[in-house]
């Protein structure tokens, strides 16, 4: 690799390269880093002239992202960060045109950047010893020589080029790619450790899939509080498969390699669920079981259970603006967070009503949830409640659960 004076270097050694044979194609003919407009105008090399301008740097396609990662997860460096550029040369040939002066020096450069492309080491030390400012570079050290390769650019994209030098008349010029320059960041990283021991645990792939996740009293039956899941799928076999629900691991009764069974536990909250299947193994010295391979996640909705339900007018209800607080007490627990909706339907009516009340955010885990509702008659309701979006049932007759509304 090399530090940050490479671009510099690379410039200073191909006017290294560069000067013996320009000026053997013309005499006294010199090689400069000017701008194409001072080298135009004379500028402090009159007579014969090949400027060399560095006008663009680009990421190397191919080395750009081979030192990544560079940090750890803390921020730890732990490797020297590499910046990997092409740099783009534009070359213009000044002198006179009678004598075809330009015309002489682009092809002595031409060929000799043809039969050279490398940066030589001779180059590179010449160019170090010519320049005071370049000293410390270590471009010879690079790994991969620097190449030079004639870009080919239509007569548009070198009139673009030429537009970005303002008022400037062109003159006979070509363009050339210098790849690869990889500058190492002069950061040290800390060294780790040594390895104090290596293990190596092999196991065969079985990825774990699920196909559904049912309840065990039936496929078409809604899955409550209680409720015992069966978890269909393939390959579900391990020497230990646990179920990864709310984040948090649970031990399955029975494990097939078809089929997982779970009872529902108590802690899981209503609403649509998200399940995984974890596969662990024993690994290390001592042996500690550590995860191996994670099924596809399979949804299914666990649906709250109303188990009490009383009415109040809410505080500041007023006749002439009539609130309702509706207590409801639920399982499993609404968790904080959690959005709970009230739904009550007047069957007896004459039309039959319904009403929805705004949603409430729960902002403990709680049994109870209290929801108020606006402008609801006097009556008895079939009472439902949908937290983040699994609506508790009604009994098979549609009879209860029912709350009188005062």
């Amino acid at each position: 690799m090399s530090n940050s004076l490479a671009i510099a270097t690379v410039t200073a050694a191909l006017q290294a390269v560069l000067q013996p044979v320009v000026g053997n194609a013309v005499k006294s003919a010199t090689v400069s880093f000017n701008r194409p407009d001072v080298a135009s105008t004379g500028g402090a090399t009159p007579g014969a002239v090949v400027n060399v301008y560095l006008y663009q740097v680009t990421p190397n396609a191919a080395y750009r992202n081979s030192d990544l990662p560079t940090r750890t997860s803390d921020g730890t460096l732990a490797r020297r960060p590499q910046l990997a550029l092409d740099l783009h040369y534009l070359f213009t040939f000044h002198g006179d045109d009678t004598q075809l002066e330009p015309q002489l020096l682009l092809g002595a450069v031409s060929s000799t950047l043809h039969a050279q492309p490398l940066l030589s080491s001779d180059a590179i030390a010449k160019a170090i010893t010519d320049f005071e400012s370049l000293k410390a570079s270590d471009l010879a050290n690079q790994v991969e020589r620097v190449k030079f390769t004639p870009t080919a650019l239509s007569l548009e994209e070198f009139s673009k080029l030429w537009s970005v030098f303002f008022q400037i008349e062109y003159t006979l010029s070509t363009v050339y790619q210098a790849s690869v320059v990889l500058i190492e960041s002069p950061l040290q990283p800390v060294a780790p450790l040594p390895v104090k021991a290596r293990n190596l645990s092999v196991v065969p792939f079985r990825e774990p899939h699920i196909d559904q996740v049912i309840a065990q009293a039936g496929a078409d039956q809604p899955i409550v509080t209680g409720s015992t899941l069966l978890i269909q799928g393939e390959q579900l076999t391990a020497a230990t498969t646990l179920v990864l629900l709310e984040s948090q691991e649970f031990t399955p009764t029975v494990v097939t390699d078809a089929q997982i069974t779970l009872p529902l536990p108590a802690t899981i909250h209503a609403g649509v669920k998200a399940l995984q299947v974890i596969q662990k193994t024993l690994i290390g010295t001592p042996p500690a079981l550590h995860r191996s391979f994670a099924s596809n996640v399979a949804p299914f909705v666990l649906r709250p259970t109303i188990t009490a339900a009383s009415a109040a007018p809410a505080t500041g209800s007023t006749p002439a603006a009539p609130v309702t607080a509706v207590t409801l007490t639920v399982t499993p627990n609404i968790g904080q967070g959690q959005s709970a909706i009230l739904l009550l339907n007047n069957p007896a009516a004459t039309p039959p009503t319904a009403f929805t009340s705004g949603a409430v955010i729960a902002t403990t885990d709680s049994s109870q949830v209290v929801i108020e509702i606006a402008g609801v008659p006097t009556g008895k309701y079939l009472v439902r409640v949908q937290i983040d979006g699994a609506a508790s049932l009604l009994n098979a007759t549609f009879s209860g659960p029912t709350v009188a509304m005062p």
